[in-house]
């Protein structure tokens, strides 16, 4: 029986998905696709789980698109309806994912797979990891999101350079630019990422997701707009447990011990 194309384990809070076609650097196929979509329902139905750390098996994070794979694909190919189904889907359940996203970037992220990188919430990367807008090398347009997110993170300027140009990022330009949070050294990657998701797993998830929801709706609002998002979000967070158990440990002068809710 074949290995599953995303691998998923949970421990200590943290649902570790693990894209699993290393002879392929994680290139992207349907079962790949289907695989993350899964993990992350998985994840987010899953109240132990209280945040998520994603990967790649061997030595690349995620090639991009499966092209040598699709070129068996039946003719004539409707690439809209393929990434609406295929690819829109994952990255608005990890930007909607009411629990934080860790992306521990080993080797190449490459074209979607350097989308599914900025998707997420915290990105750390290895030495030898880079990021790479592939796109143009084949005529294409950047897809998954990266038109969107890109310009978000590195602003107008970089992000159509880094598009047109389709220059490799190493990590510590990709450091400068503000795509990864921290770089470490590679044998010590996903031991510092899990770390980072295991501190966000004891967190108060609640609140997370109320700051996901505010960020993902801030570069289209005005202040005023903003401000009332804010508001609105605030009184949300002042009704969990998480925040009664935070004020709490602070006026006894002890850790607080958040259950997520």
């Amino acid at each position: 029986m074949p290995e599953a194309a995303v691998l998923y384990a949970v421990d200590d809070g943290v649902a570790t998905l693990t894209m699993n076609r290393p002879q392929v650097l994680n290139a992207l196929n349907g079962d790949l696709l289907e695989g993350l979509r899964d993990g992350l329902a998985r994840a987010k139905a899953d109240a132990a789980v209280r945040a998520v750390l994603l990967t790649g098996a061997g030595r690349g994070f995620c090639a991009g698109a499966d092209l040598a794979g699709a070129a068996g694909r039946p003719q004539p190919f409707d690439v809209e309806q393929s990434l609406r189904e295929g690819y829109h889907p994952i990255v608005l359940a990890m930007r909607r994912l009411p629990k934080p996203i860790v992306a521990a970037v080993n080797g190449s992220a490459a074209g979607a797979g350097m989308s599914l990188a900025l998707a997420c919430d915290i990105v750390l990367a290895g030495e030898s990891a880079s990021f790479l807008q592939a796109f143009t090398r084949i005529g294409l347009v950047p897809d998954c999101g990266s038109t969107w997110l890109l310009p978000r993170i590195v602003g107008d300027v970089r992000a159509r350079a880094i598009v047109m140009l389709a220059d490799k990022i190493g990590a510590r330009d990709a450091l400068q630019y503000g795509m990864v949070w921290q770089v470490h050294a590679d044998d010590r990657l996903l031991d510092e990422a899990r770390a980072c998701a295991q501190r966000l797993a004891r967190m108060p998830t609640r609140a997370y997701d109320l700051i996901k929801q505010a960020l993902a709706v801030s570069s289209g609002n005005g202040l005023g707009e903003q401000l009332e998002v804010e508001g609105r979000l605030q009184a949300e967070a002042m009704a969990t447990g998480d925040h009664t158990e935070g004020v709490a440990a602070f006026l006894a002068k002890r850790p607080a011990v958040f259950n997520g809710r």
